[in-house]
């Protein structure tokens, strides 16, 4: 009671406050995107995000030269193709920008550990992340083109095979096939709790990605829910994730400390593109500082129960050492 007790005092010095702080983000837990283009001889900027490029495979590793030395260990690769068609070819193809930047950055940095983003609406002509069947995402016939597109991934070198689609049943489908083509050993990083969001936005300018028809609400979730997050992610983990994600991050904090509170799997956050932009145009407008904003809302991650953090921030933190 006060004044007998004084929360004040364990706030006086920054020392102090360094040694009781609860939380502090580990740069090592960071995981940066990357936007491989094919067809292209030059780096394309990203008008809305600001500092992010699509890039050829050839720039793609020039920037890696650059980004490895920063700190970068972990990254997660999102295709796009020259040419879309209904069947999302370009995503199982093995001759595919994903699949080819793959061999190539694991011939140049064999120590860099590659995620590669497993969905069909950077490579459908119609921009869904399933087939179409009429009006109609068919959720079942777009398994088999997951799960071949996962192989064809593991095959060119990644890491970790990371399914994004939201279909009911991915998550085994893949499962199934990377065993039985022998890549017992590859975790999936399950997009488990993937919220239909405005968020979005700017990710599809990049990619590309934006539906032809309708929206993506009949299979990403309803953002007016978190009982039911809980429930895609026991599916998931019961269909074998080896790593669950909730995504977008910043208005889903509630949401990561609920998974994170039920379950002993470790928990991905992915702080999206409308988040980065958001903060990238507070601070050139003078509407706020860059650093201190991202290194609130990076510990606030953390802090909700997040293991590990996919960020555009993330070459920026470690070029600025904002954690320190």
């Amino acid at each position: 009671m006060y004044p007998y007790y004084r929360p004040r005092r364990l706030r006086e010095n920054e020392i102090i406050r360094d040694l009781i702080a609860e939380t502090k983000p580990d740069y090592n837990k960071l995981i940066m995107p990357y936007f491989v283009i094919e067809g292209v001889d030059s780096t394309q900027a990203i008008e809305s995000m600001p500092g992010i490029q699509r890039l050829p495979i050839d720039n793609l590793l020039k920037q890696l030269d650059y980004d490895v030395k920063l700190g970068v260990r972990a990254i997660i690769l999102f295709g796009i193709p020259y040419e879309k068609d209904e069947k999302a070819s370009g995503a199982y193809d093995e001759n595919g920008i994903v699949q080819k930047a793959c061999r190539e950055i694991k011939k140049h940095f064999p120590e860099l550990l590659i995620i590669t983003d497993v969905c069909l609406c950077e490579y459908t002509s119609h921009g869904h992340c399933g087939m179409v069947k009429g009006k109609q995402i068919d959720n079942d016939s777009t398994l088999e083109l997951l799960a071949k597109t996962a192989v064809s991934h593991a095959m060119a070198g990644a890491d970790i095979i990371a399914p994004s689609d939201m279909m009911d049943g991915r998550v085994e489908a893949i499962r199934q096939e990377l065993d039985d083509k022998g890549f017992m050993t590859i975790p999936i990083l399950s997009y488990a709790a993937k919220y239909a969001s405005a968020f979005y936005g700017p990710f599809r300018d990049a990619a590309g990605s934006a539906p032809q028809f309708g929206d993506r609400r009949s299979y990403q979730m309803d953002y007016r829910n978190a009982h039911e997050a809980l429930k895609e992610v026991y599916l998931d983990i019961d269909e074998g994730a080896d790593i669950v994600m909730v995504k977008p991050a910043l208005s889903y904090l509630d949401i990561i400390y609920r998974v994170k509170q039920s379950m002993e799997l470790p928990v991905c956050a992915y702080n999206v593109s409308g988040e980065y932009s958001m903060v990238k145009a507070a601070g050139t407008l003078g509407f706020g500082d860059e650093a201190k904003l991202v290194r609130e809302i990076m510990t606030a991650i953390f802090r909700a129960g997040a293991d590990m953090v996919i960020s555009y921030h993330t070459c920026d933190i470690l070029k600025n050492r904002w954690f320190d």
